[in-house]
């Protein structure tokens, strides 16, 4: 059975867009290999072409930024879910991150009501926040 092994944002600035992503899941800077840098300055390359965060704990998958074009955000059909406990707490620090807000859904099924905050990153990715469903 396959596993995750990363989820690679496709983005014009790899080392901004991953310092947004580890302060907003409390990931780390994954430090590159010995040598890469080295490697890709001396063929012509870029060495911000790149950048990887990964969850300290060692149980979530790593986050993987890569500098290319990319479609239009609107347009991705998967997207983050961020879990709070305080859903409009979380938002507000996301946005003091560099994110900001779309749009704040409810939706009620049955007994139970699910409230989530819309949002975009620095570069316009979608994800969401959402707070544990009311009873």
């Amino acid at each position: 059975m396959a596993s995750i092994g990363n989820i690679t944002f496709a983005c014009e600035d790899p080392n901004a867009l991953a310092t947004f992503w580890t302060a907003a899941v409390g990931y780390e800077m994954q430090e590159p290999p010995p040598g890469i840098l080295e490697t890709i300055e001396a063929e012509g390359g870029d060495p911000n072409a790149v950048a990887a965060a990964i969850d300290p704990a060692g149980y979530g998958p790593r986050l993987f930024f890569k500098k290319m074009p990319c479609s239009s955000p609107e347009h991705i059909p998967i997207h983050l879910d961020l879990n709070a406990a305080d859903r409009e707490e979380e938002v507000e620090r996301l946005v003091n991150l560099g994110a900001s807000v779309v749009e704040t859904k409810i939706e009620t099924t049955g007994p139970y009501t699910e409230t989530w905050t819309v949002m975009r990153d620095p570069e316009g990715n979608g994800f969401c926040v959402q707070s544990p469903p009311e009873q």
